[in-house]
């Protein structure tokens, strides 16, 4: 498992098993979002039976899955809505942590500074340089 912080709040990880549950918990997690549509993974780790370990062992379970046809507006709020709610840190994950880092760079846009969102997904390893532009814009509107 890689787990790589975002912010104390939200970390991103790409895709995690049933078995990485129990460390996921130990490591203070209350929530978890699957952002990886079930269409990618076999059946073993969709988002039924990581809901049903995740549930079992204490965990909020929330899917969200990301495309680049669901990556909405609306989809971004969900993502933000999810974390507040949290009642302690989140882990989202991915196949490889991007789509999470991504949607959580969109849903801080207007919040923090576009340098702060870029410097905190960098230190976690995702260069999304690509976004600044969008980051912008959306601060601007």
């Amino acid at each position: 498992m890689d787990i790589r912080q975002i912010t104390p709040a939200y970390s991103v990880s790409p895709q995690i098993e049933p078995e990485d549950i129990p460390e996921i918990v130990a490591a203070g997690f209350a929530t978890l979002i699957d952002n990886r549509p079930d269409a990618e993974i076999p059946m073993e780790l969709s988002s039924y039976v990581m809901r049903a370990a995740a549930e079992a062992a204490g965990l909020k379970f929330v899917v969200l899955p990301v495309t680049h046809q669901t990556m909405t507006p609306e989809l971004v709020a969900a993502q933000m809505d999810a974390l507040a709610a949290s009642d302690g840190p989140v882990l989202a994950y991915c196949a490889s942590g991007t789509r999470c880092s991504v949607v959580w760079s969109l849903g801080q846009a207007g919040r923090l500074q576009t340098d702060e969102i870029m410097t905190a997904t960098a230190r976690a390893g995702y260069d999304l340089s690509h976004l600044r532009p969008r980051l912008d814009a959306m601060a601007q509107s």
